[in-house]
């Protein structure tokens, strides 16, 4: 099967990367090299370093993500489903984080309910092509295919923190 955008084999080897939906050592070494170049605002604003805090540590933890605007709101999109380190730990410190691009504001994290979430994977996937490995449906697919995997993939609206 050819994925939108990527060979089979390129993506297989982005799948291999992320075992069980947690990064291997050279993912995690991508994921503080395109932290640090997220959080400058080196790249397109969709594109940002989430920092949150993490749930056994207590330590700052920053993951590089894209990020998507739909229906006049900006979200995060787990592409690794309900099991990856900074959806576990944004729901562990109730939604607070902060998110850098350029420079850091606080944001609240808010989980959007599962009904509304398969339009807002469609366009992630169109606006972040790192995804589409992990999501395995065209972004080109209607959206009632995505609907099918809404309830695996969190989506998180941001908003901005009025208690920083």
């Amino acid at each position: 099967m050819r994925l939108y955008g990527n060979s089979s084999r390129g993506a297989e080897r982005l799948r291999r990367m992320y075992p069980g939906g947690r990064a291997n050592a050279t993912a995690r070494r991508y994921a503080r090299f395109w932290a640090w170049v997220f959080g400058r605002g080196l790249v397109p604003r969709r594109w940002v370093t989430l920092e949150v805090r993490g749930r056994r540590s207590g330590r700052t933890r920053r993951f590089p993500l894209g990020s998507v605007e739909h229906g006049g709101g900006r979200f995060l999109v787990s592409m690794l489903g309900e099991e990856c380190n900074w959806v576990r730990n944004v729901r562990a410190n109730g939604g607070r984080a902060r998110l850098c691009h350029g420079r850091c504001r606080d944001v609240i994290l808010t989980e959007v309910p599962v009904e509304i979430r398969a339009a807002i994977i469609r366009d992630y996937l169109r606006k972040v092509p790192g995804g589409r490995p992990h999501i395995r449906i065209s972004p080109d697919a209607p959206v009632e295919a995505f609907e099918t995997v809404a309830p695996a993939i969190p989506v998180f609206r941001i908003s901005s923190d009025p208690h920083p």
